[in-house]
């Protein structure tokens, strides 16, 4: 059975991940305690689900920051995979997170519609600013990692959507203190959460992808397994498994038939052929063959183990 194992590694200092992730968790602490007590004193629901949603935030960016931290541990016999997918478990728990605060959201926001209330607006103008410049911050931290790790897109995205939540607040404080437009409080609430839910389900669902070791949607198998064929004295492909653990591992096995008895050595010749064209067409660079000859089993590509 040949096997290959080469890594993309995307980070070239993983270390700064880390430490932006842990400003950012600062950052949203300072945030979400000033939302807290201003939302209270000026009586804006607003503010107060922009606190809650900060919270989340501090929560996510936690979740994310210790799944960093754990998915670089080594392998053991026990965990021969080591804890390379914390950081995709921890992107699933921060996408239902979204989702969750969403809903309350909108539950408190249907509430507040039915019996508006007066609010102080001018405090909730000046924290929302200050929410702007945090999460802005943050933002920018998180940035260039979340557009390779699904983890850090997590935390990028309940960031972004905070930062977004809260330059809704700071229009809906202006309207309230120059039109006395109290209702828009709730409606903006009303807002914030339905773009919650919709940023939240989309990472919701990539992450289900990988826990279940679906194909990846860029990876075509049949396309693959005809170009394989190809190859020198390759007969057939068939049992195949695709699937991504992390966002820097996609793994491919799978059985082939070959026309002839051929020897060990020259089963190692195609098979290093077979893996730089994964590698460098597919960006599949876990590779493990199964090398047969007239062996009667199933000859379906997908064959249910």
């Amino acid at each position: 059975m040949g096997h290959n194992h080469s890594h993309n590694h995307t980070h070239d200092h993983p270390d700064l991940k880390g430490r932006n992730l842990f400003i950012s968790i600062l950052l949203n602490i300072g945030i979400t305690v000033a939302q807290v007590i201003g939302g209270l004193m000026s009586g804006s629901l607003a503010l107060l689900s922009d606190a809650l949603h900060n919270f989340s935030d501090v929560i996510s960016l936690i979740i994310s920051y210790v799944a960093d931290k754990i998915s670089k541990r080594k392998a053991s016999f026990q965990k021969t995979f080591g804890y390379k997918r914390a950081e995709i478990l921890a992107a699933f728990i921060n996408a239902a997170t979204l989702i969750i605060v969403a809903v309350l959201l909108i539950i408190e926001a249907v509430e507040r519609f039915q019996n508006p209330q007066e609010i102080e607006s001018n405090l909730v103008i000046w924290l929302s600013l200050v929410a702007i410049l945090g999460n802005g911050l943050s933002v920018l931290l998180l940035k260039k990692d979340a557009e390779a790790n699904m983890n850090m897109k997590s935390a990028y995205l309940h960031l972004l959507t905070d930062m977004m939540a809260s330059v809704a607040v700071l229009i809906g404080g202006l309207l309230m203190k120059y039109y006395q437009l109290y209702w828009v409080d709730s409606v903006l609430t009303f807002v914030i959460a339905l773009y919650l839910i919709w940023m939240g389900f989309d990472l919701l669902k990539d992450s289900t992808k990988v826990l279940m070791l679906f194909t990846p949607d860029s990876t075509p198998i049949n396309k693959i397994v005809a170009e394989i064929n190809t190859f020198e004295s390759v007969k057939n492909v068939h049992h195949v498994h695709i699937w991504q653990l992390n966002e820097e591992e996609i793994h491919l096995e799978a059985h082939i038939d070959f026309n002839e008895d051929i020897s060990i050595s020259q089963f190692d010749i195609i098979l290093h052929k077979i893996e730089d064209f994964l590698l460098h067409k597919y960006d599949i660079n876990h590779v493990n063959i199964q090398p047969e000859f007239r062996k009667d089993d199933a000859k379906d590509v997908i064959v249910q183990d």
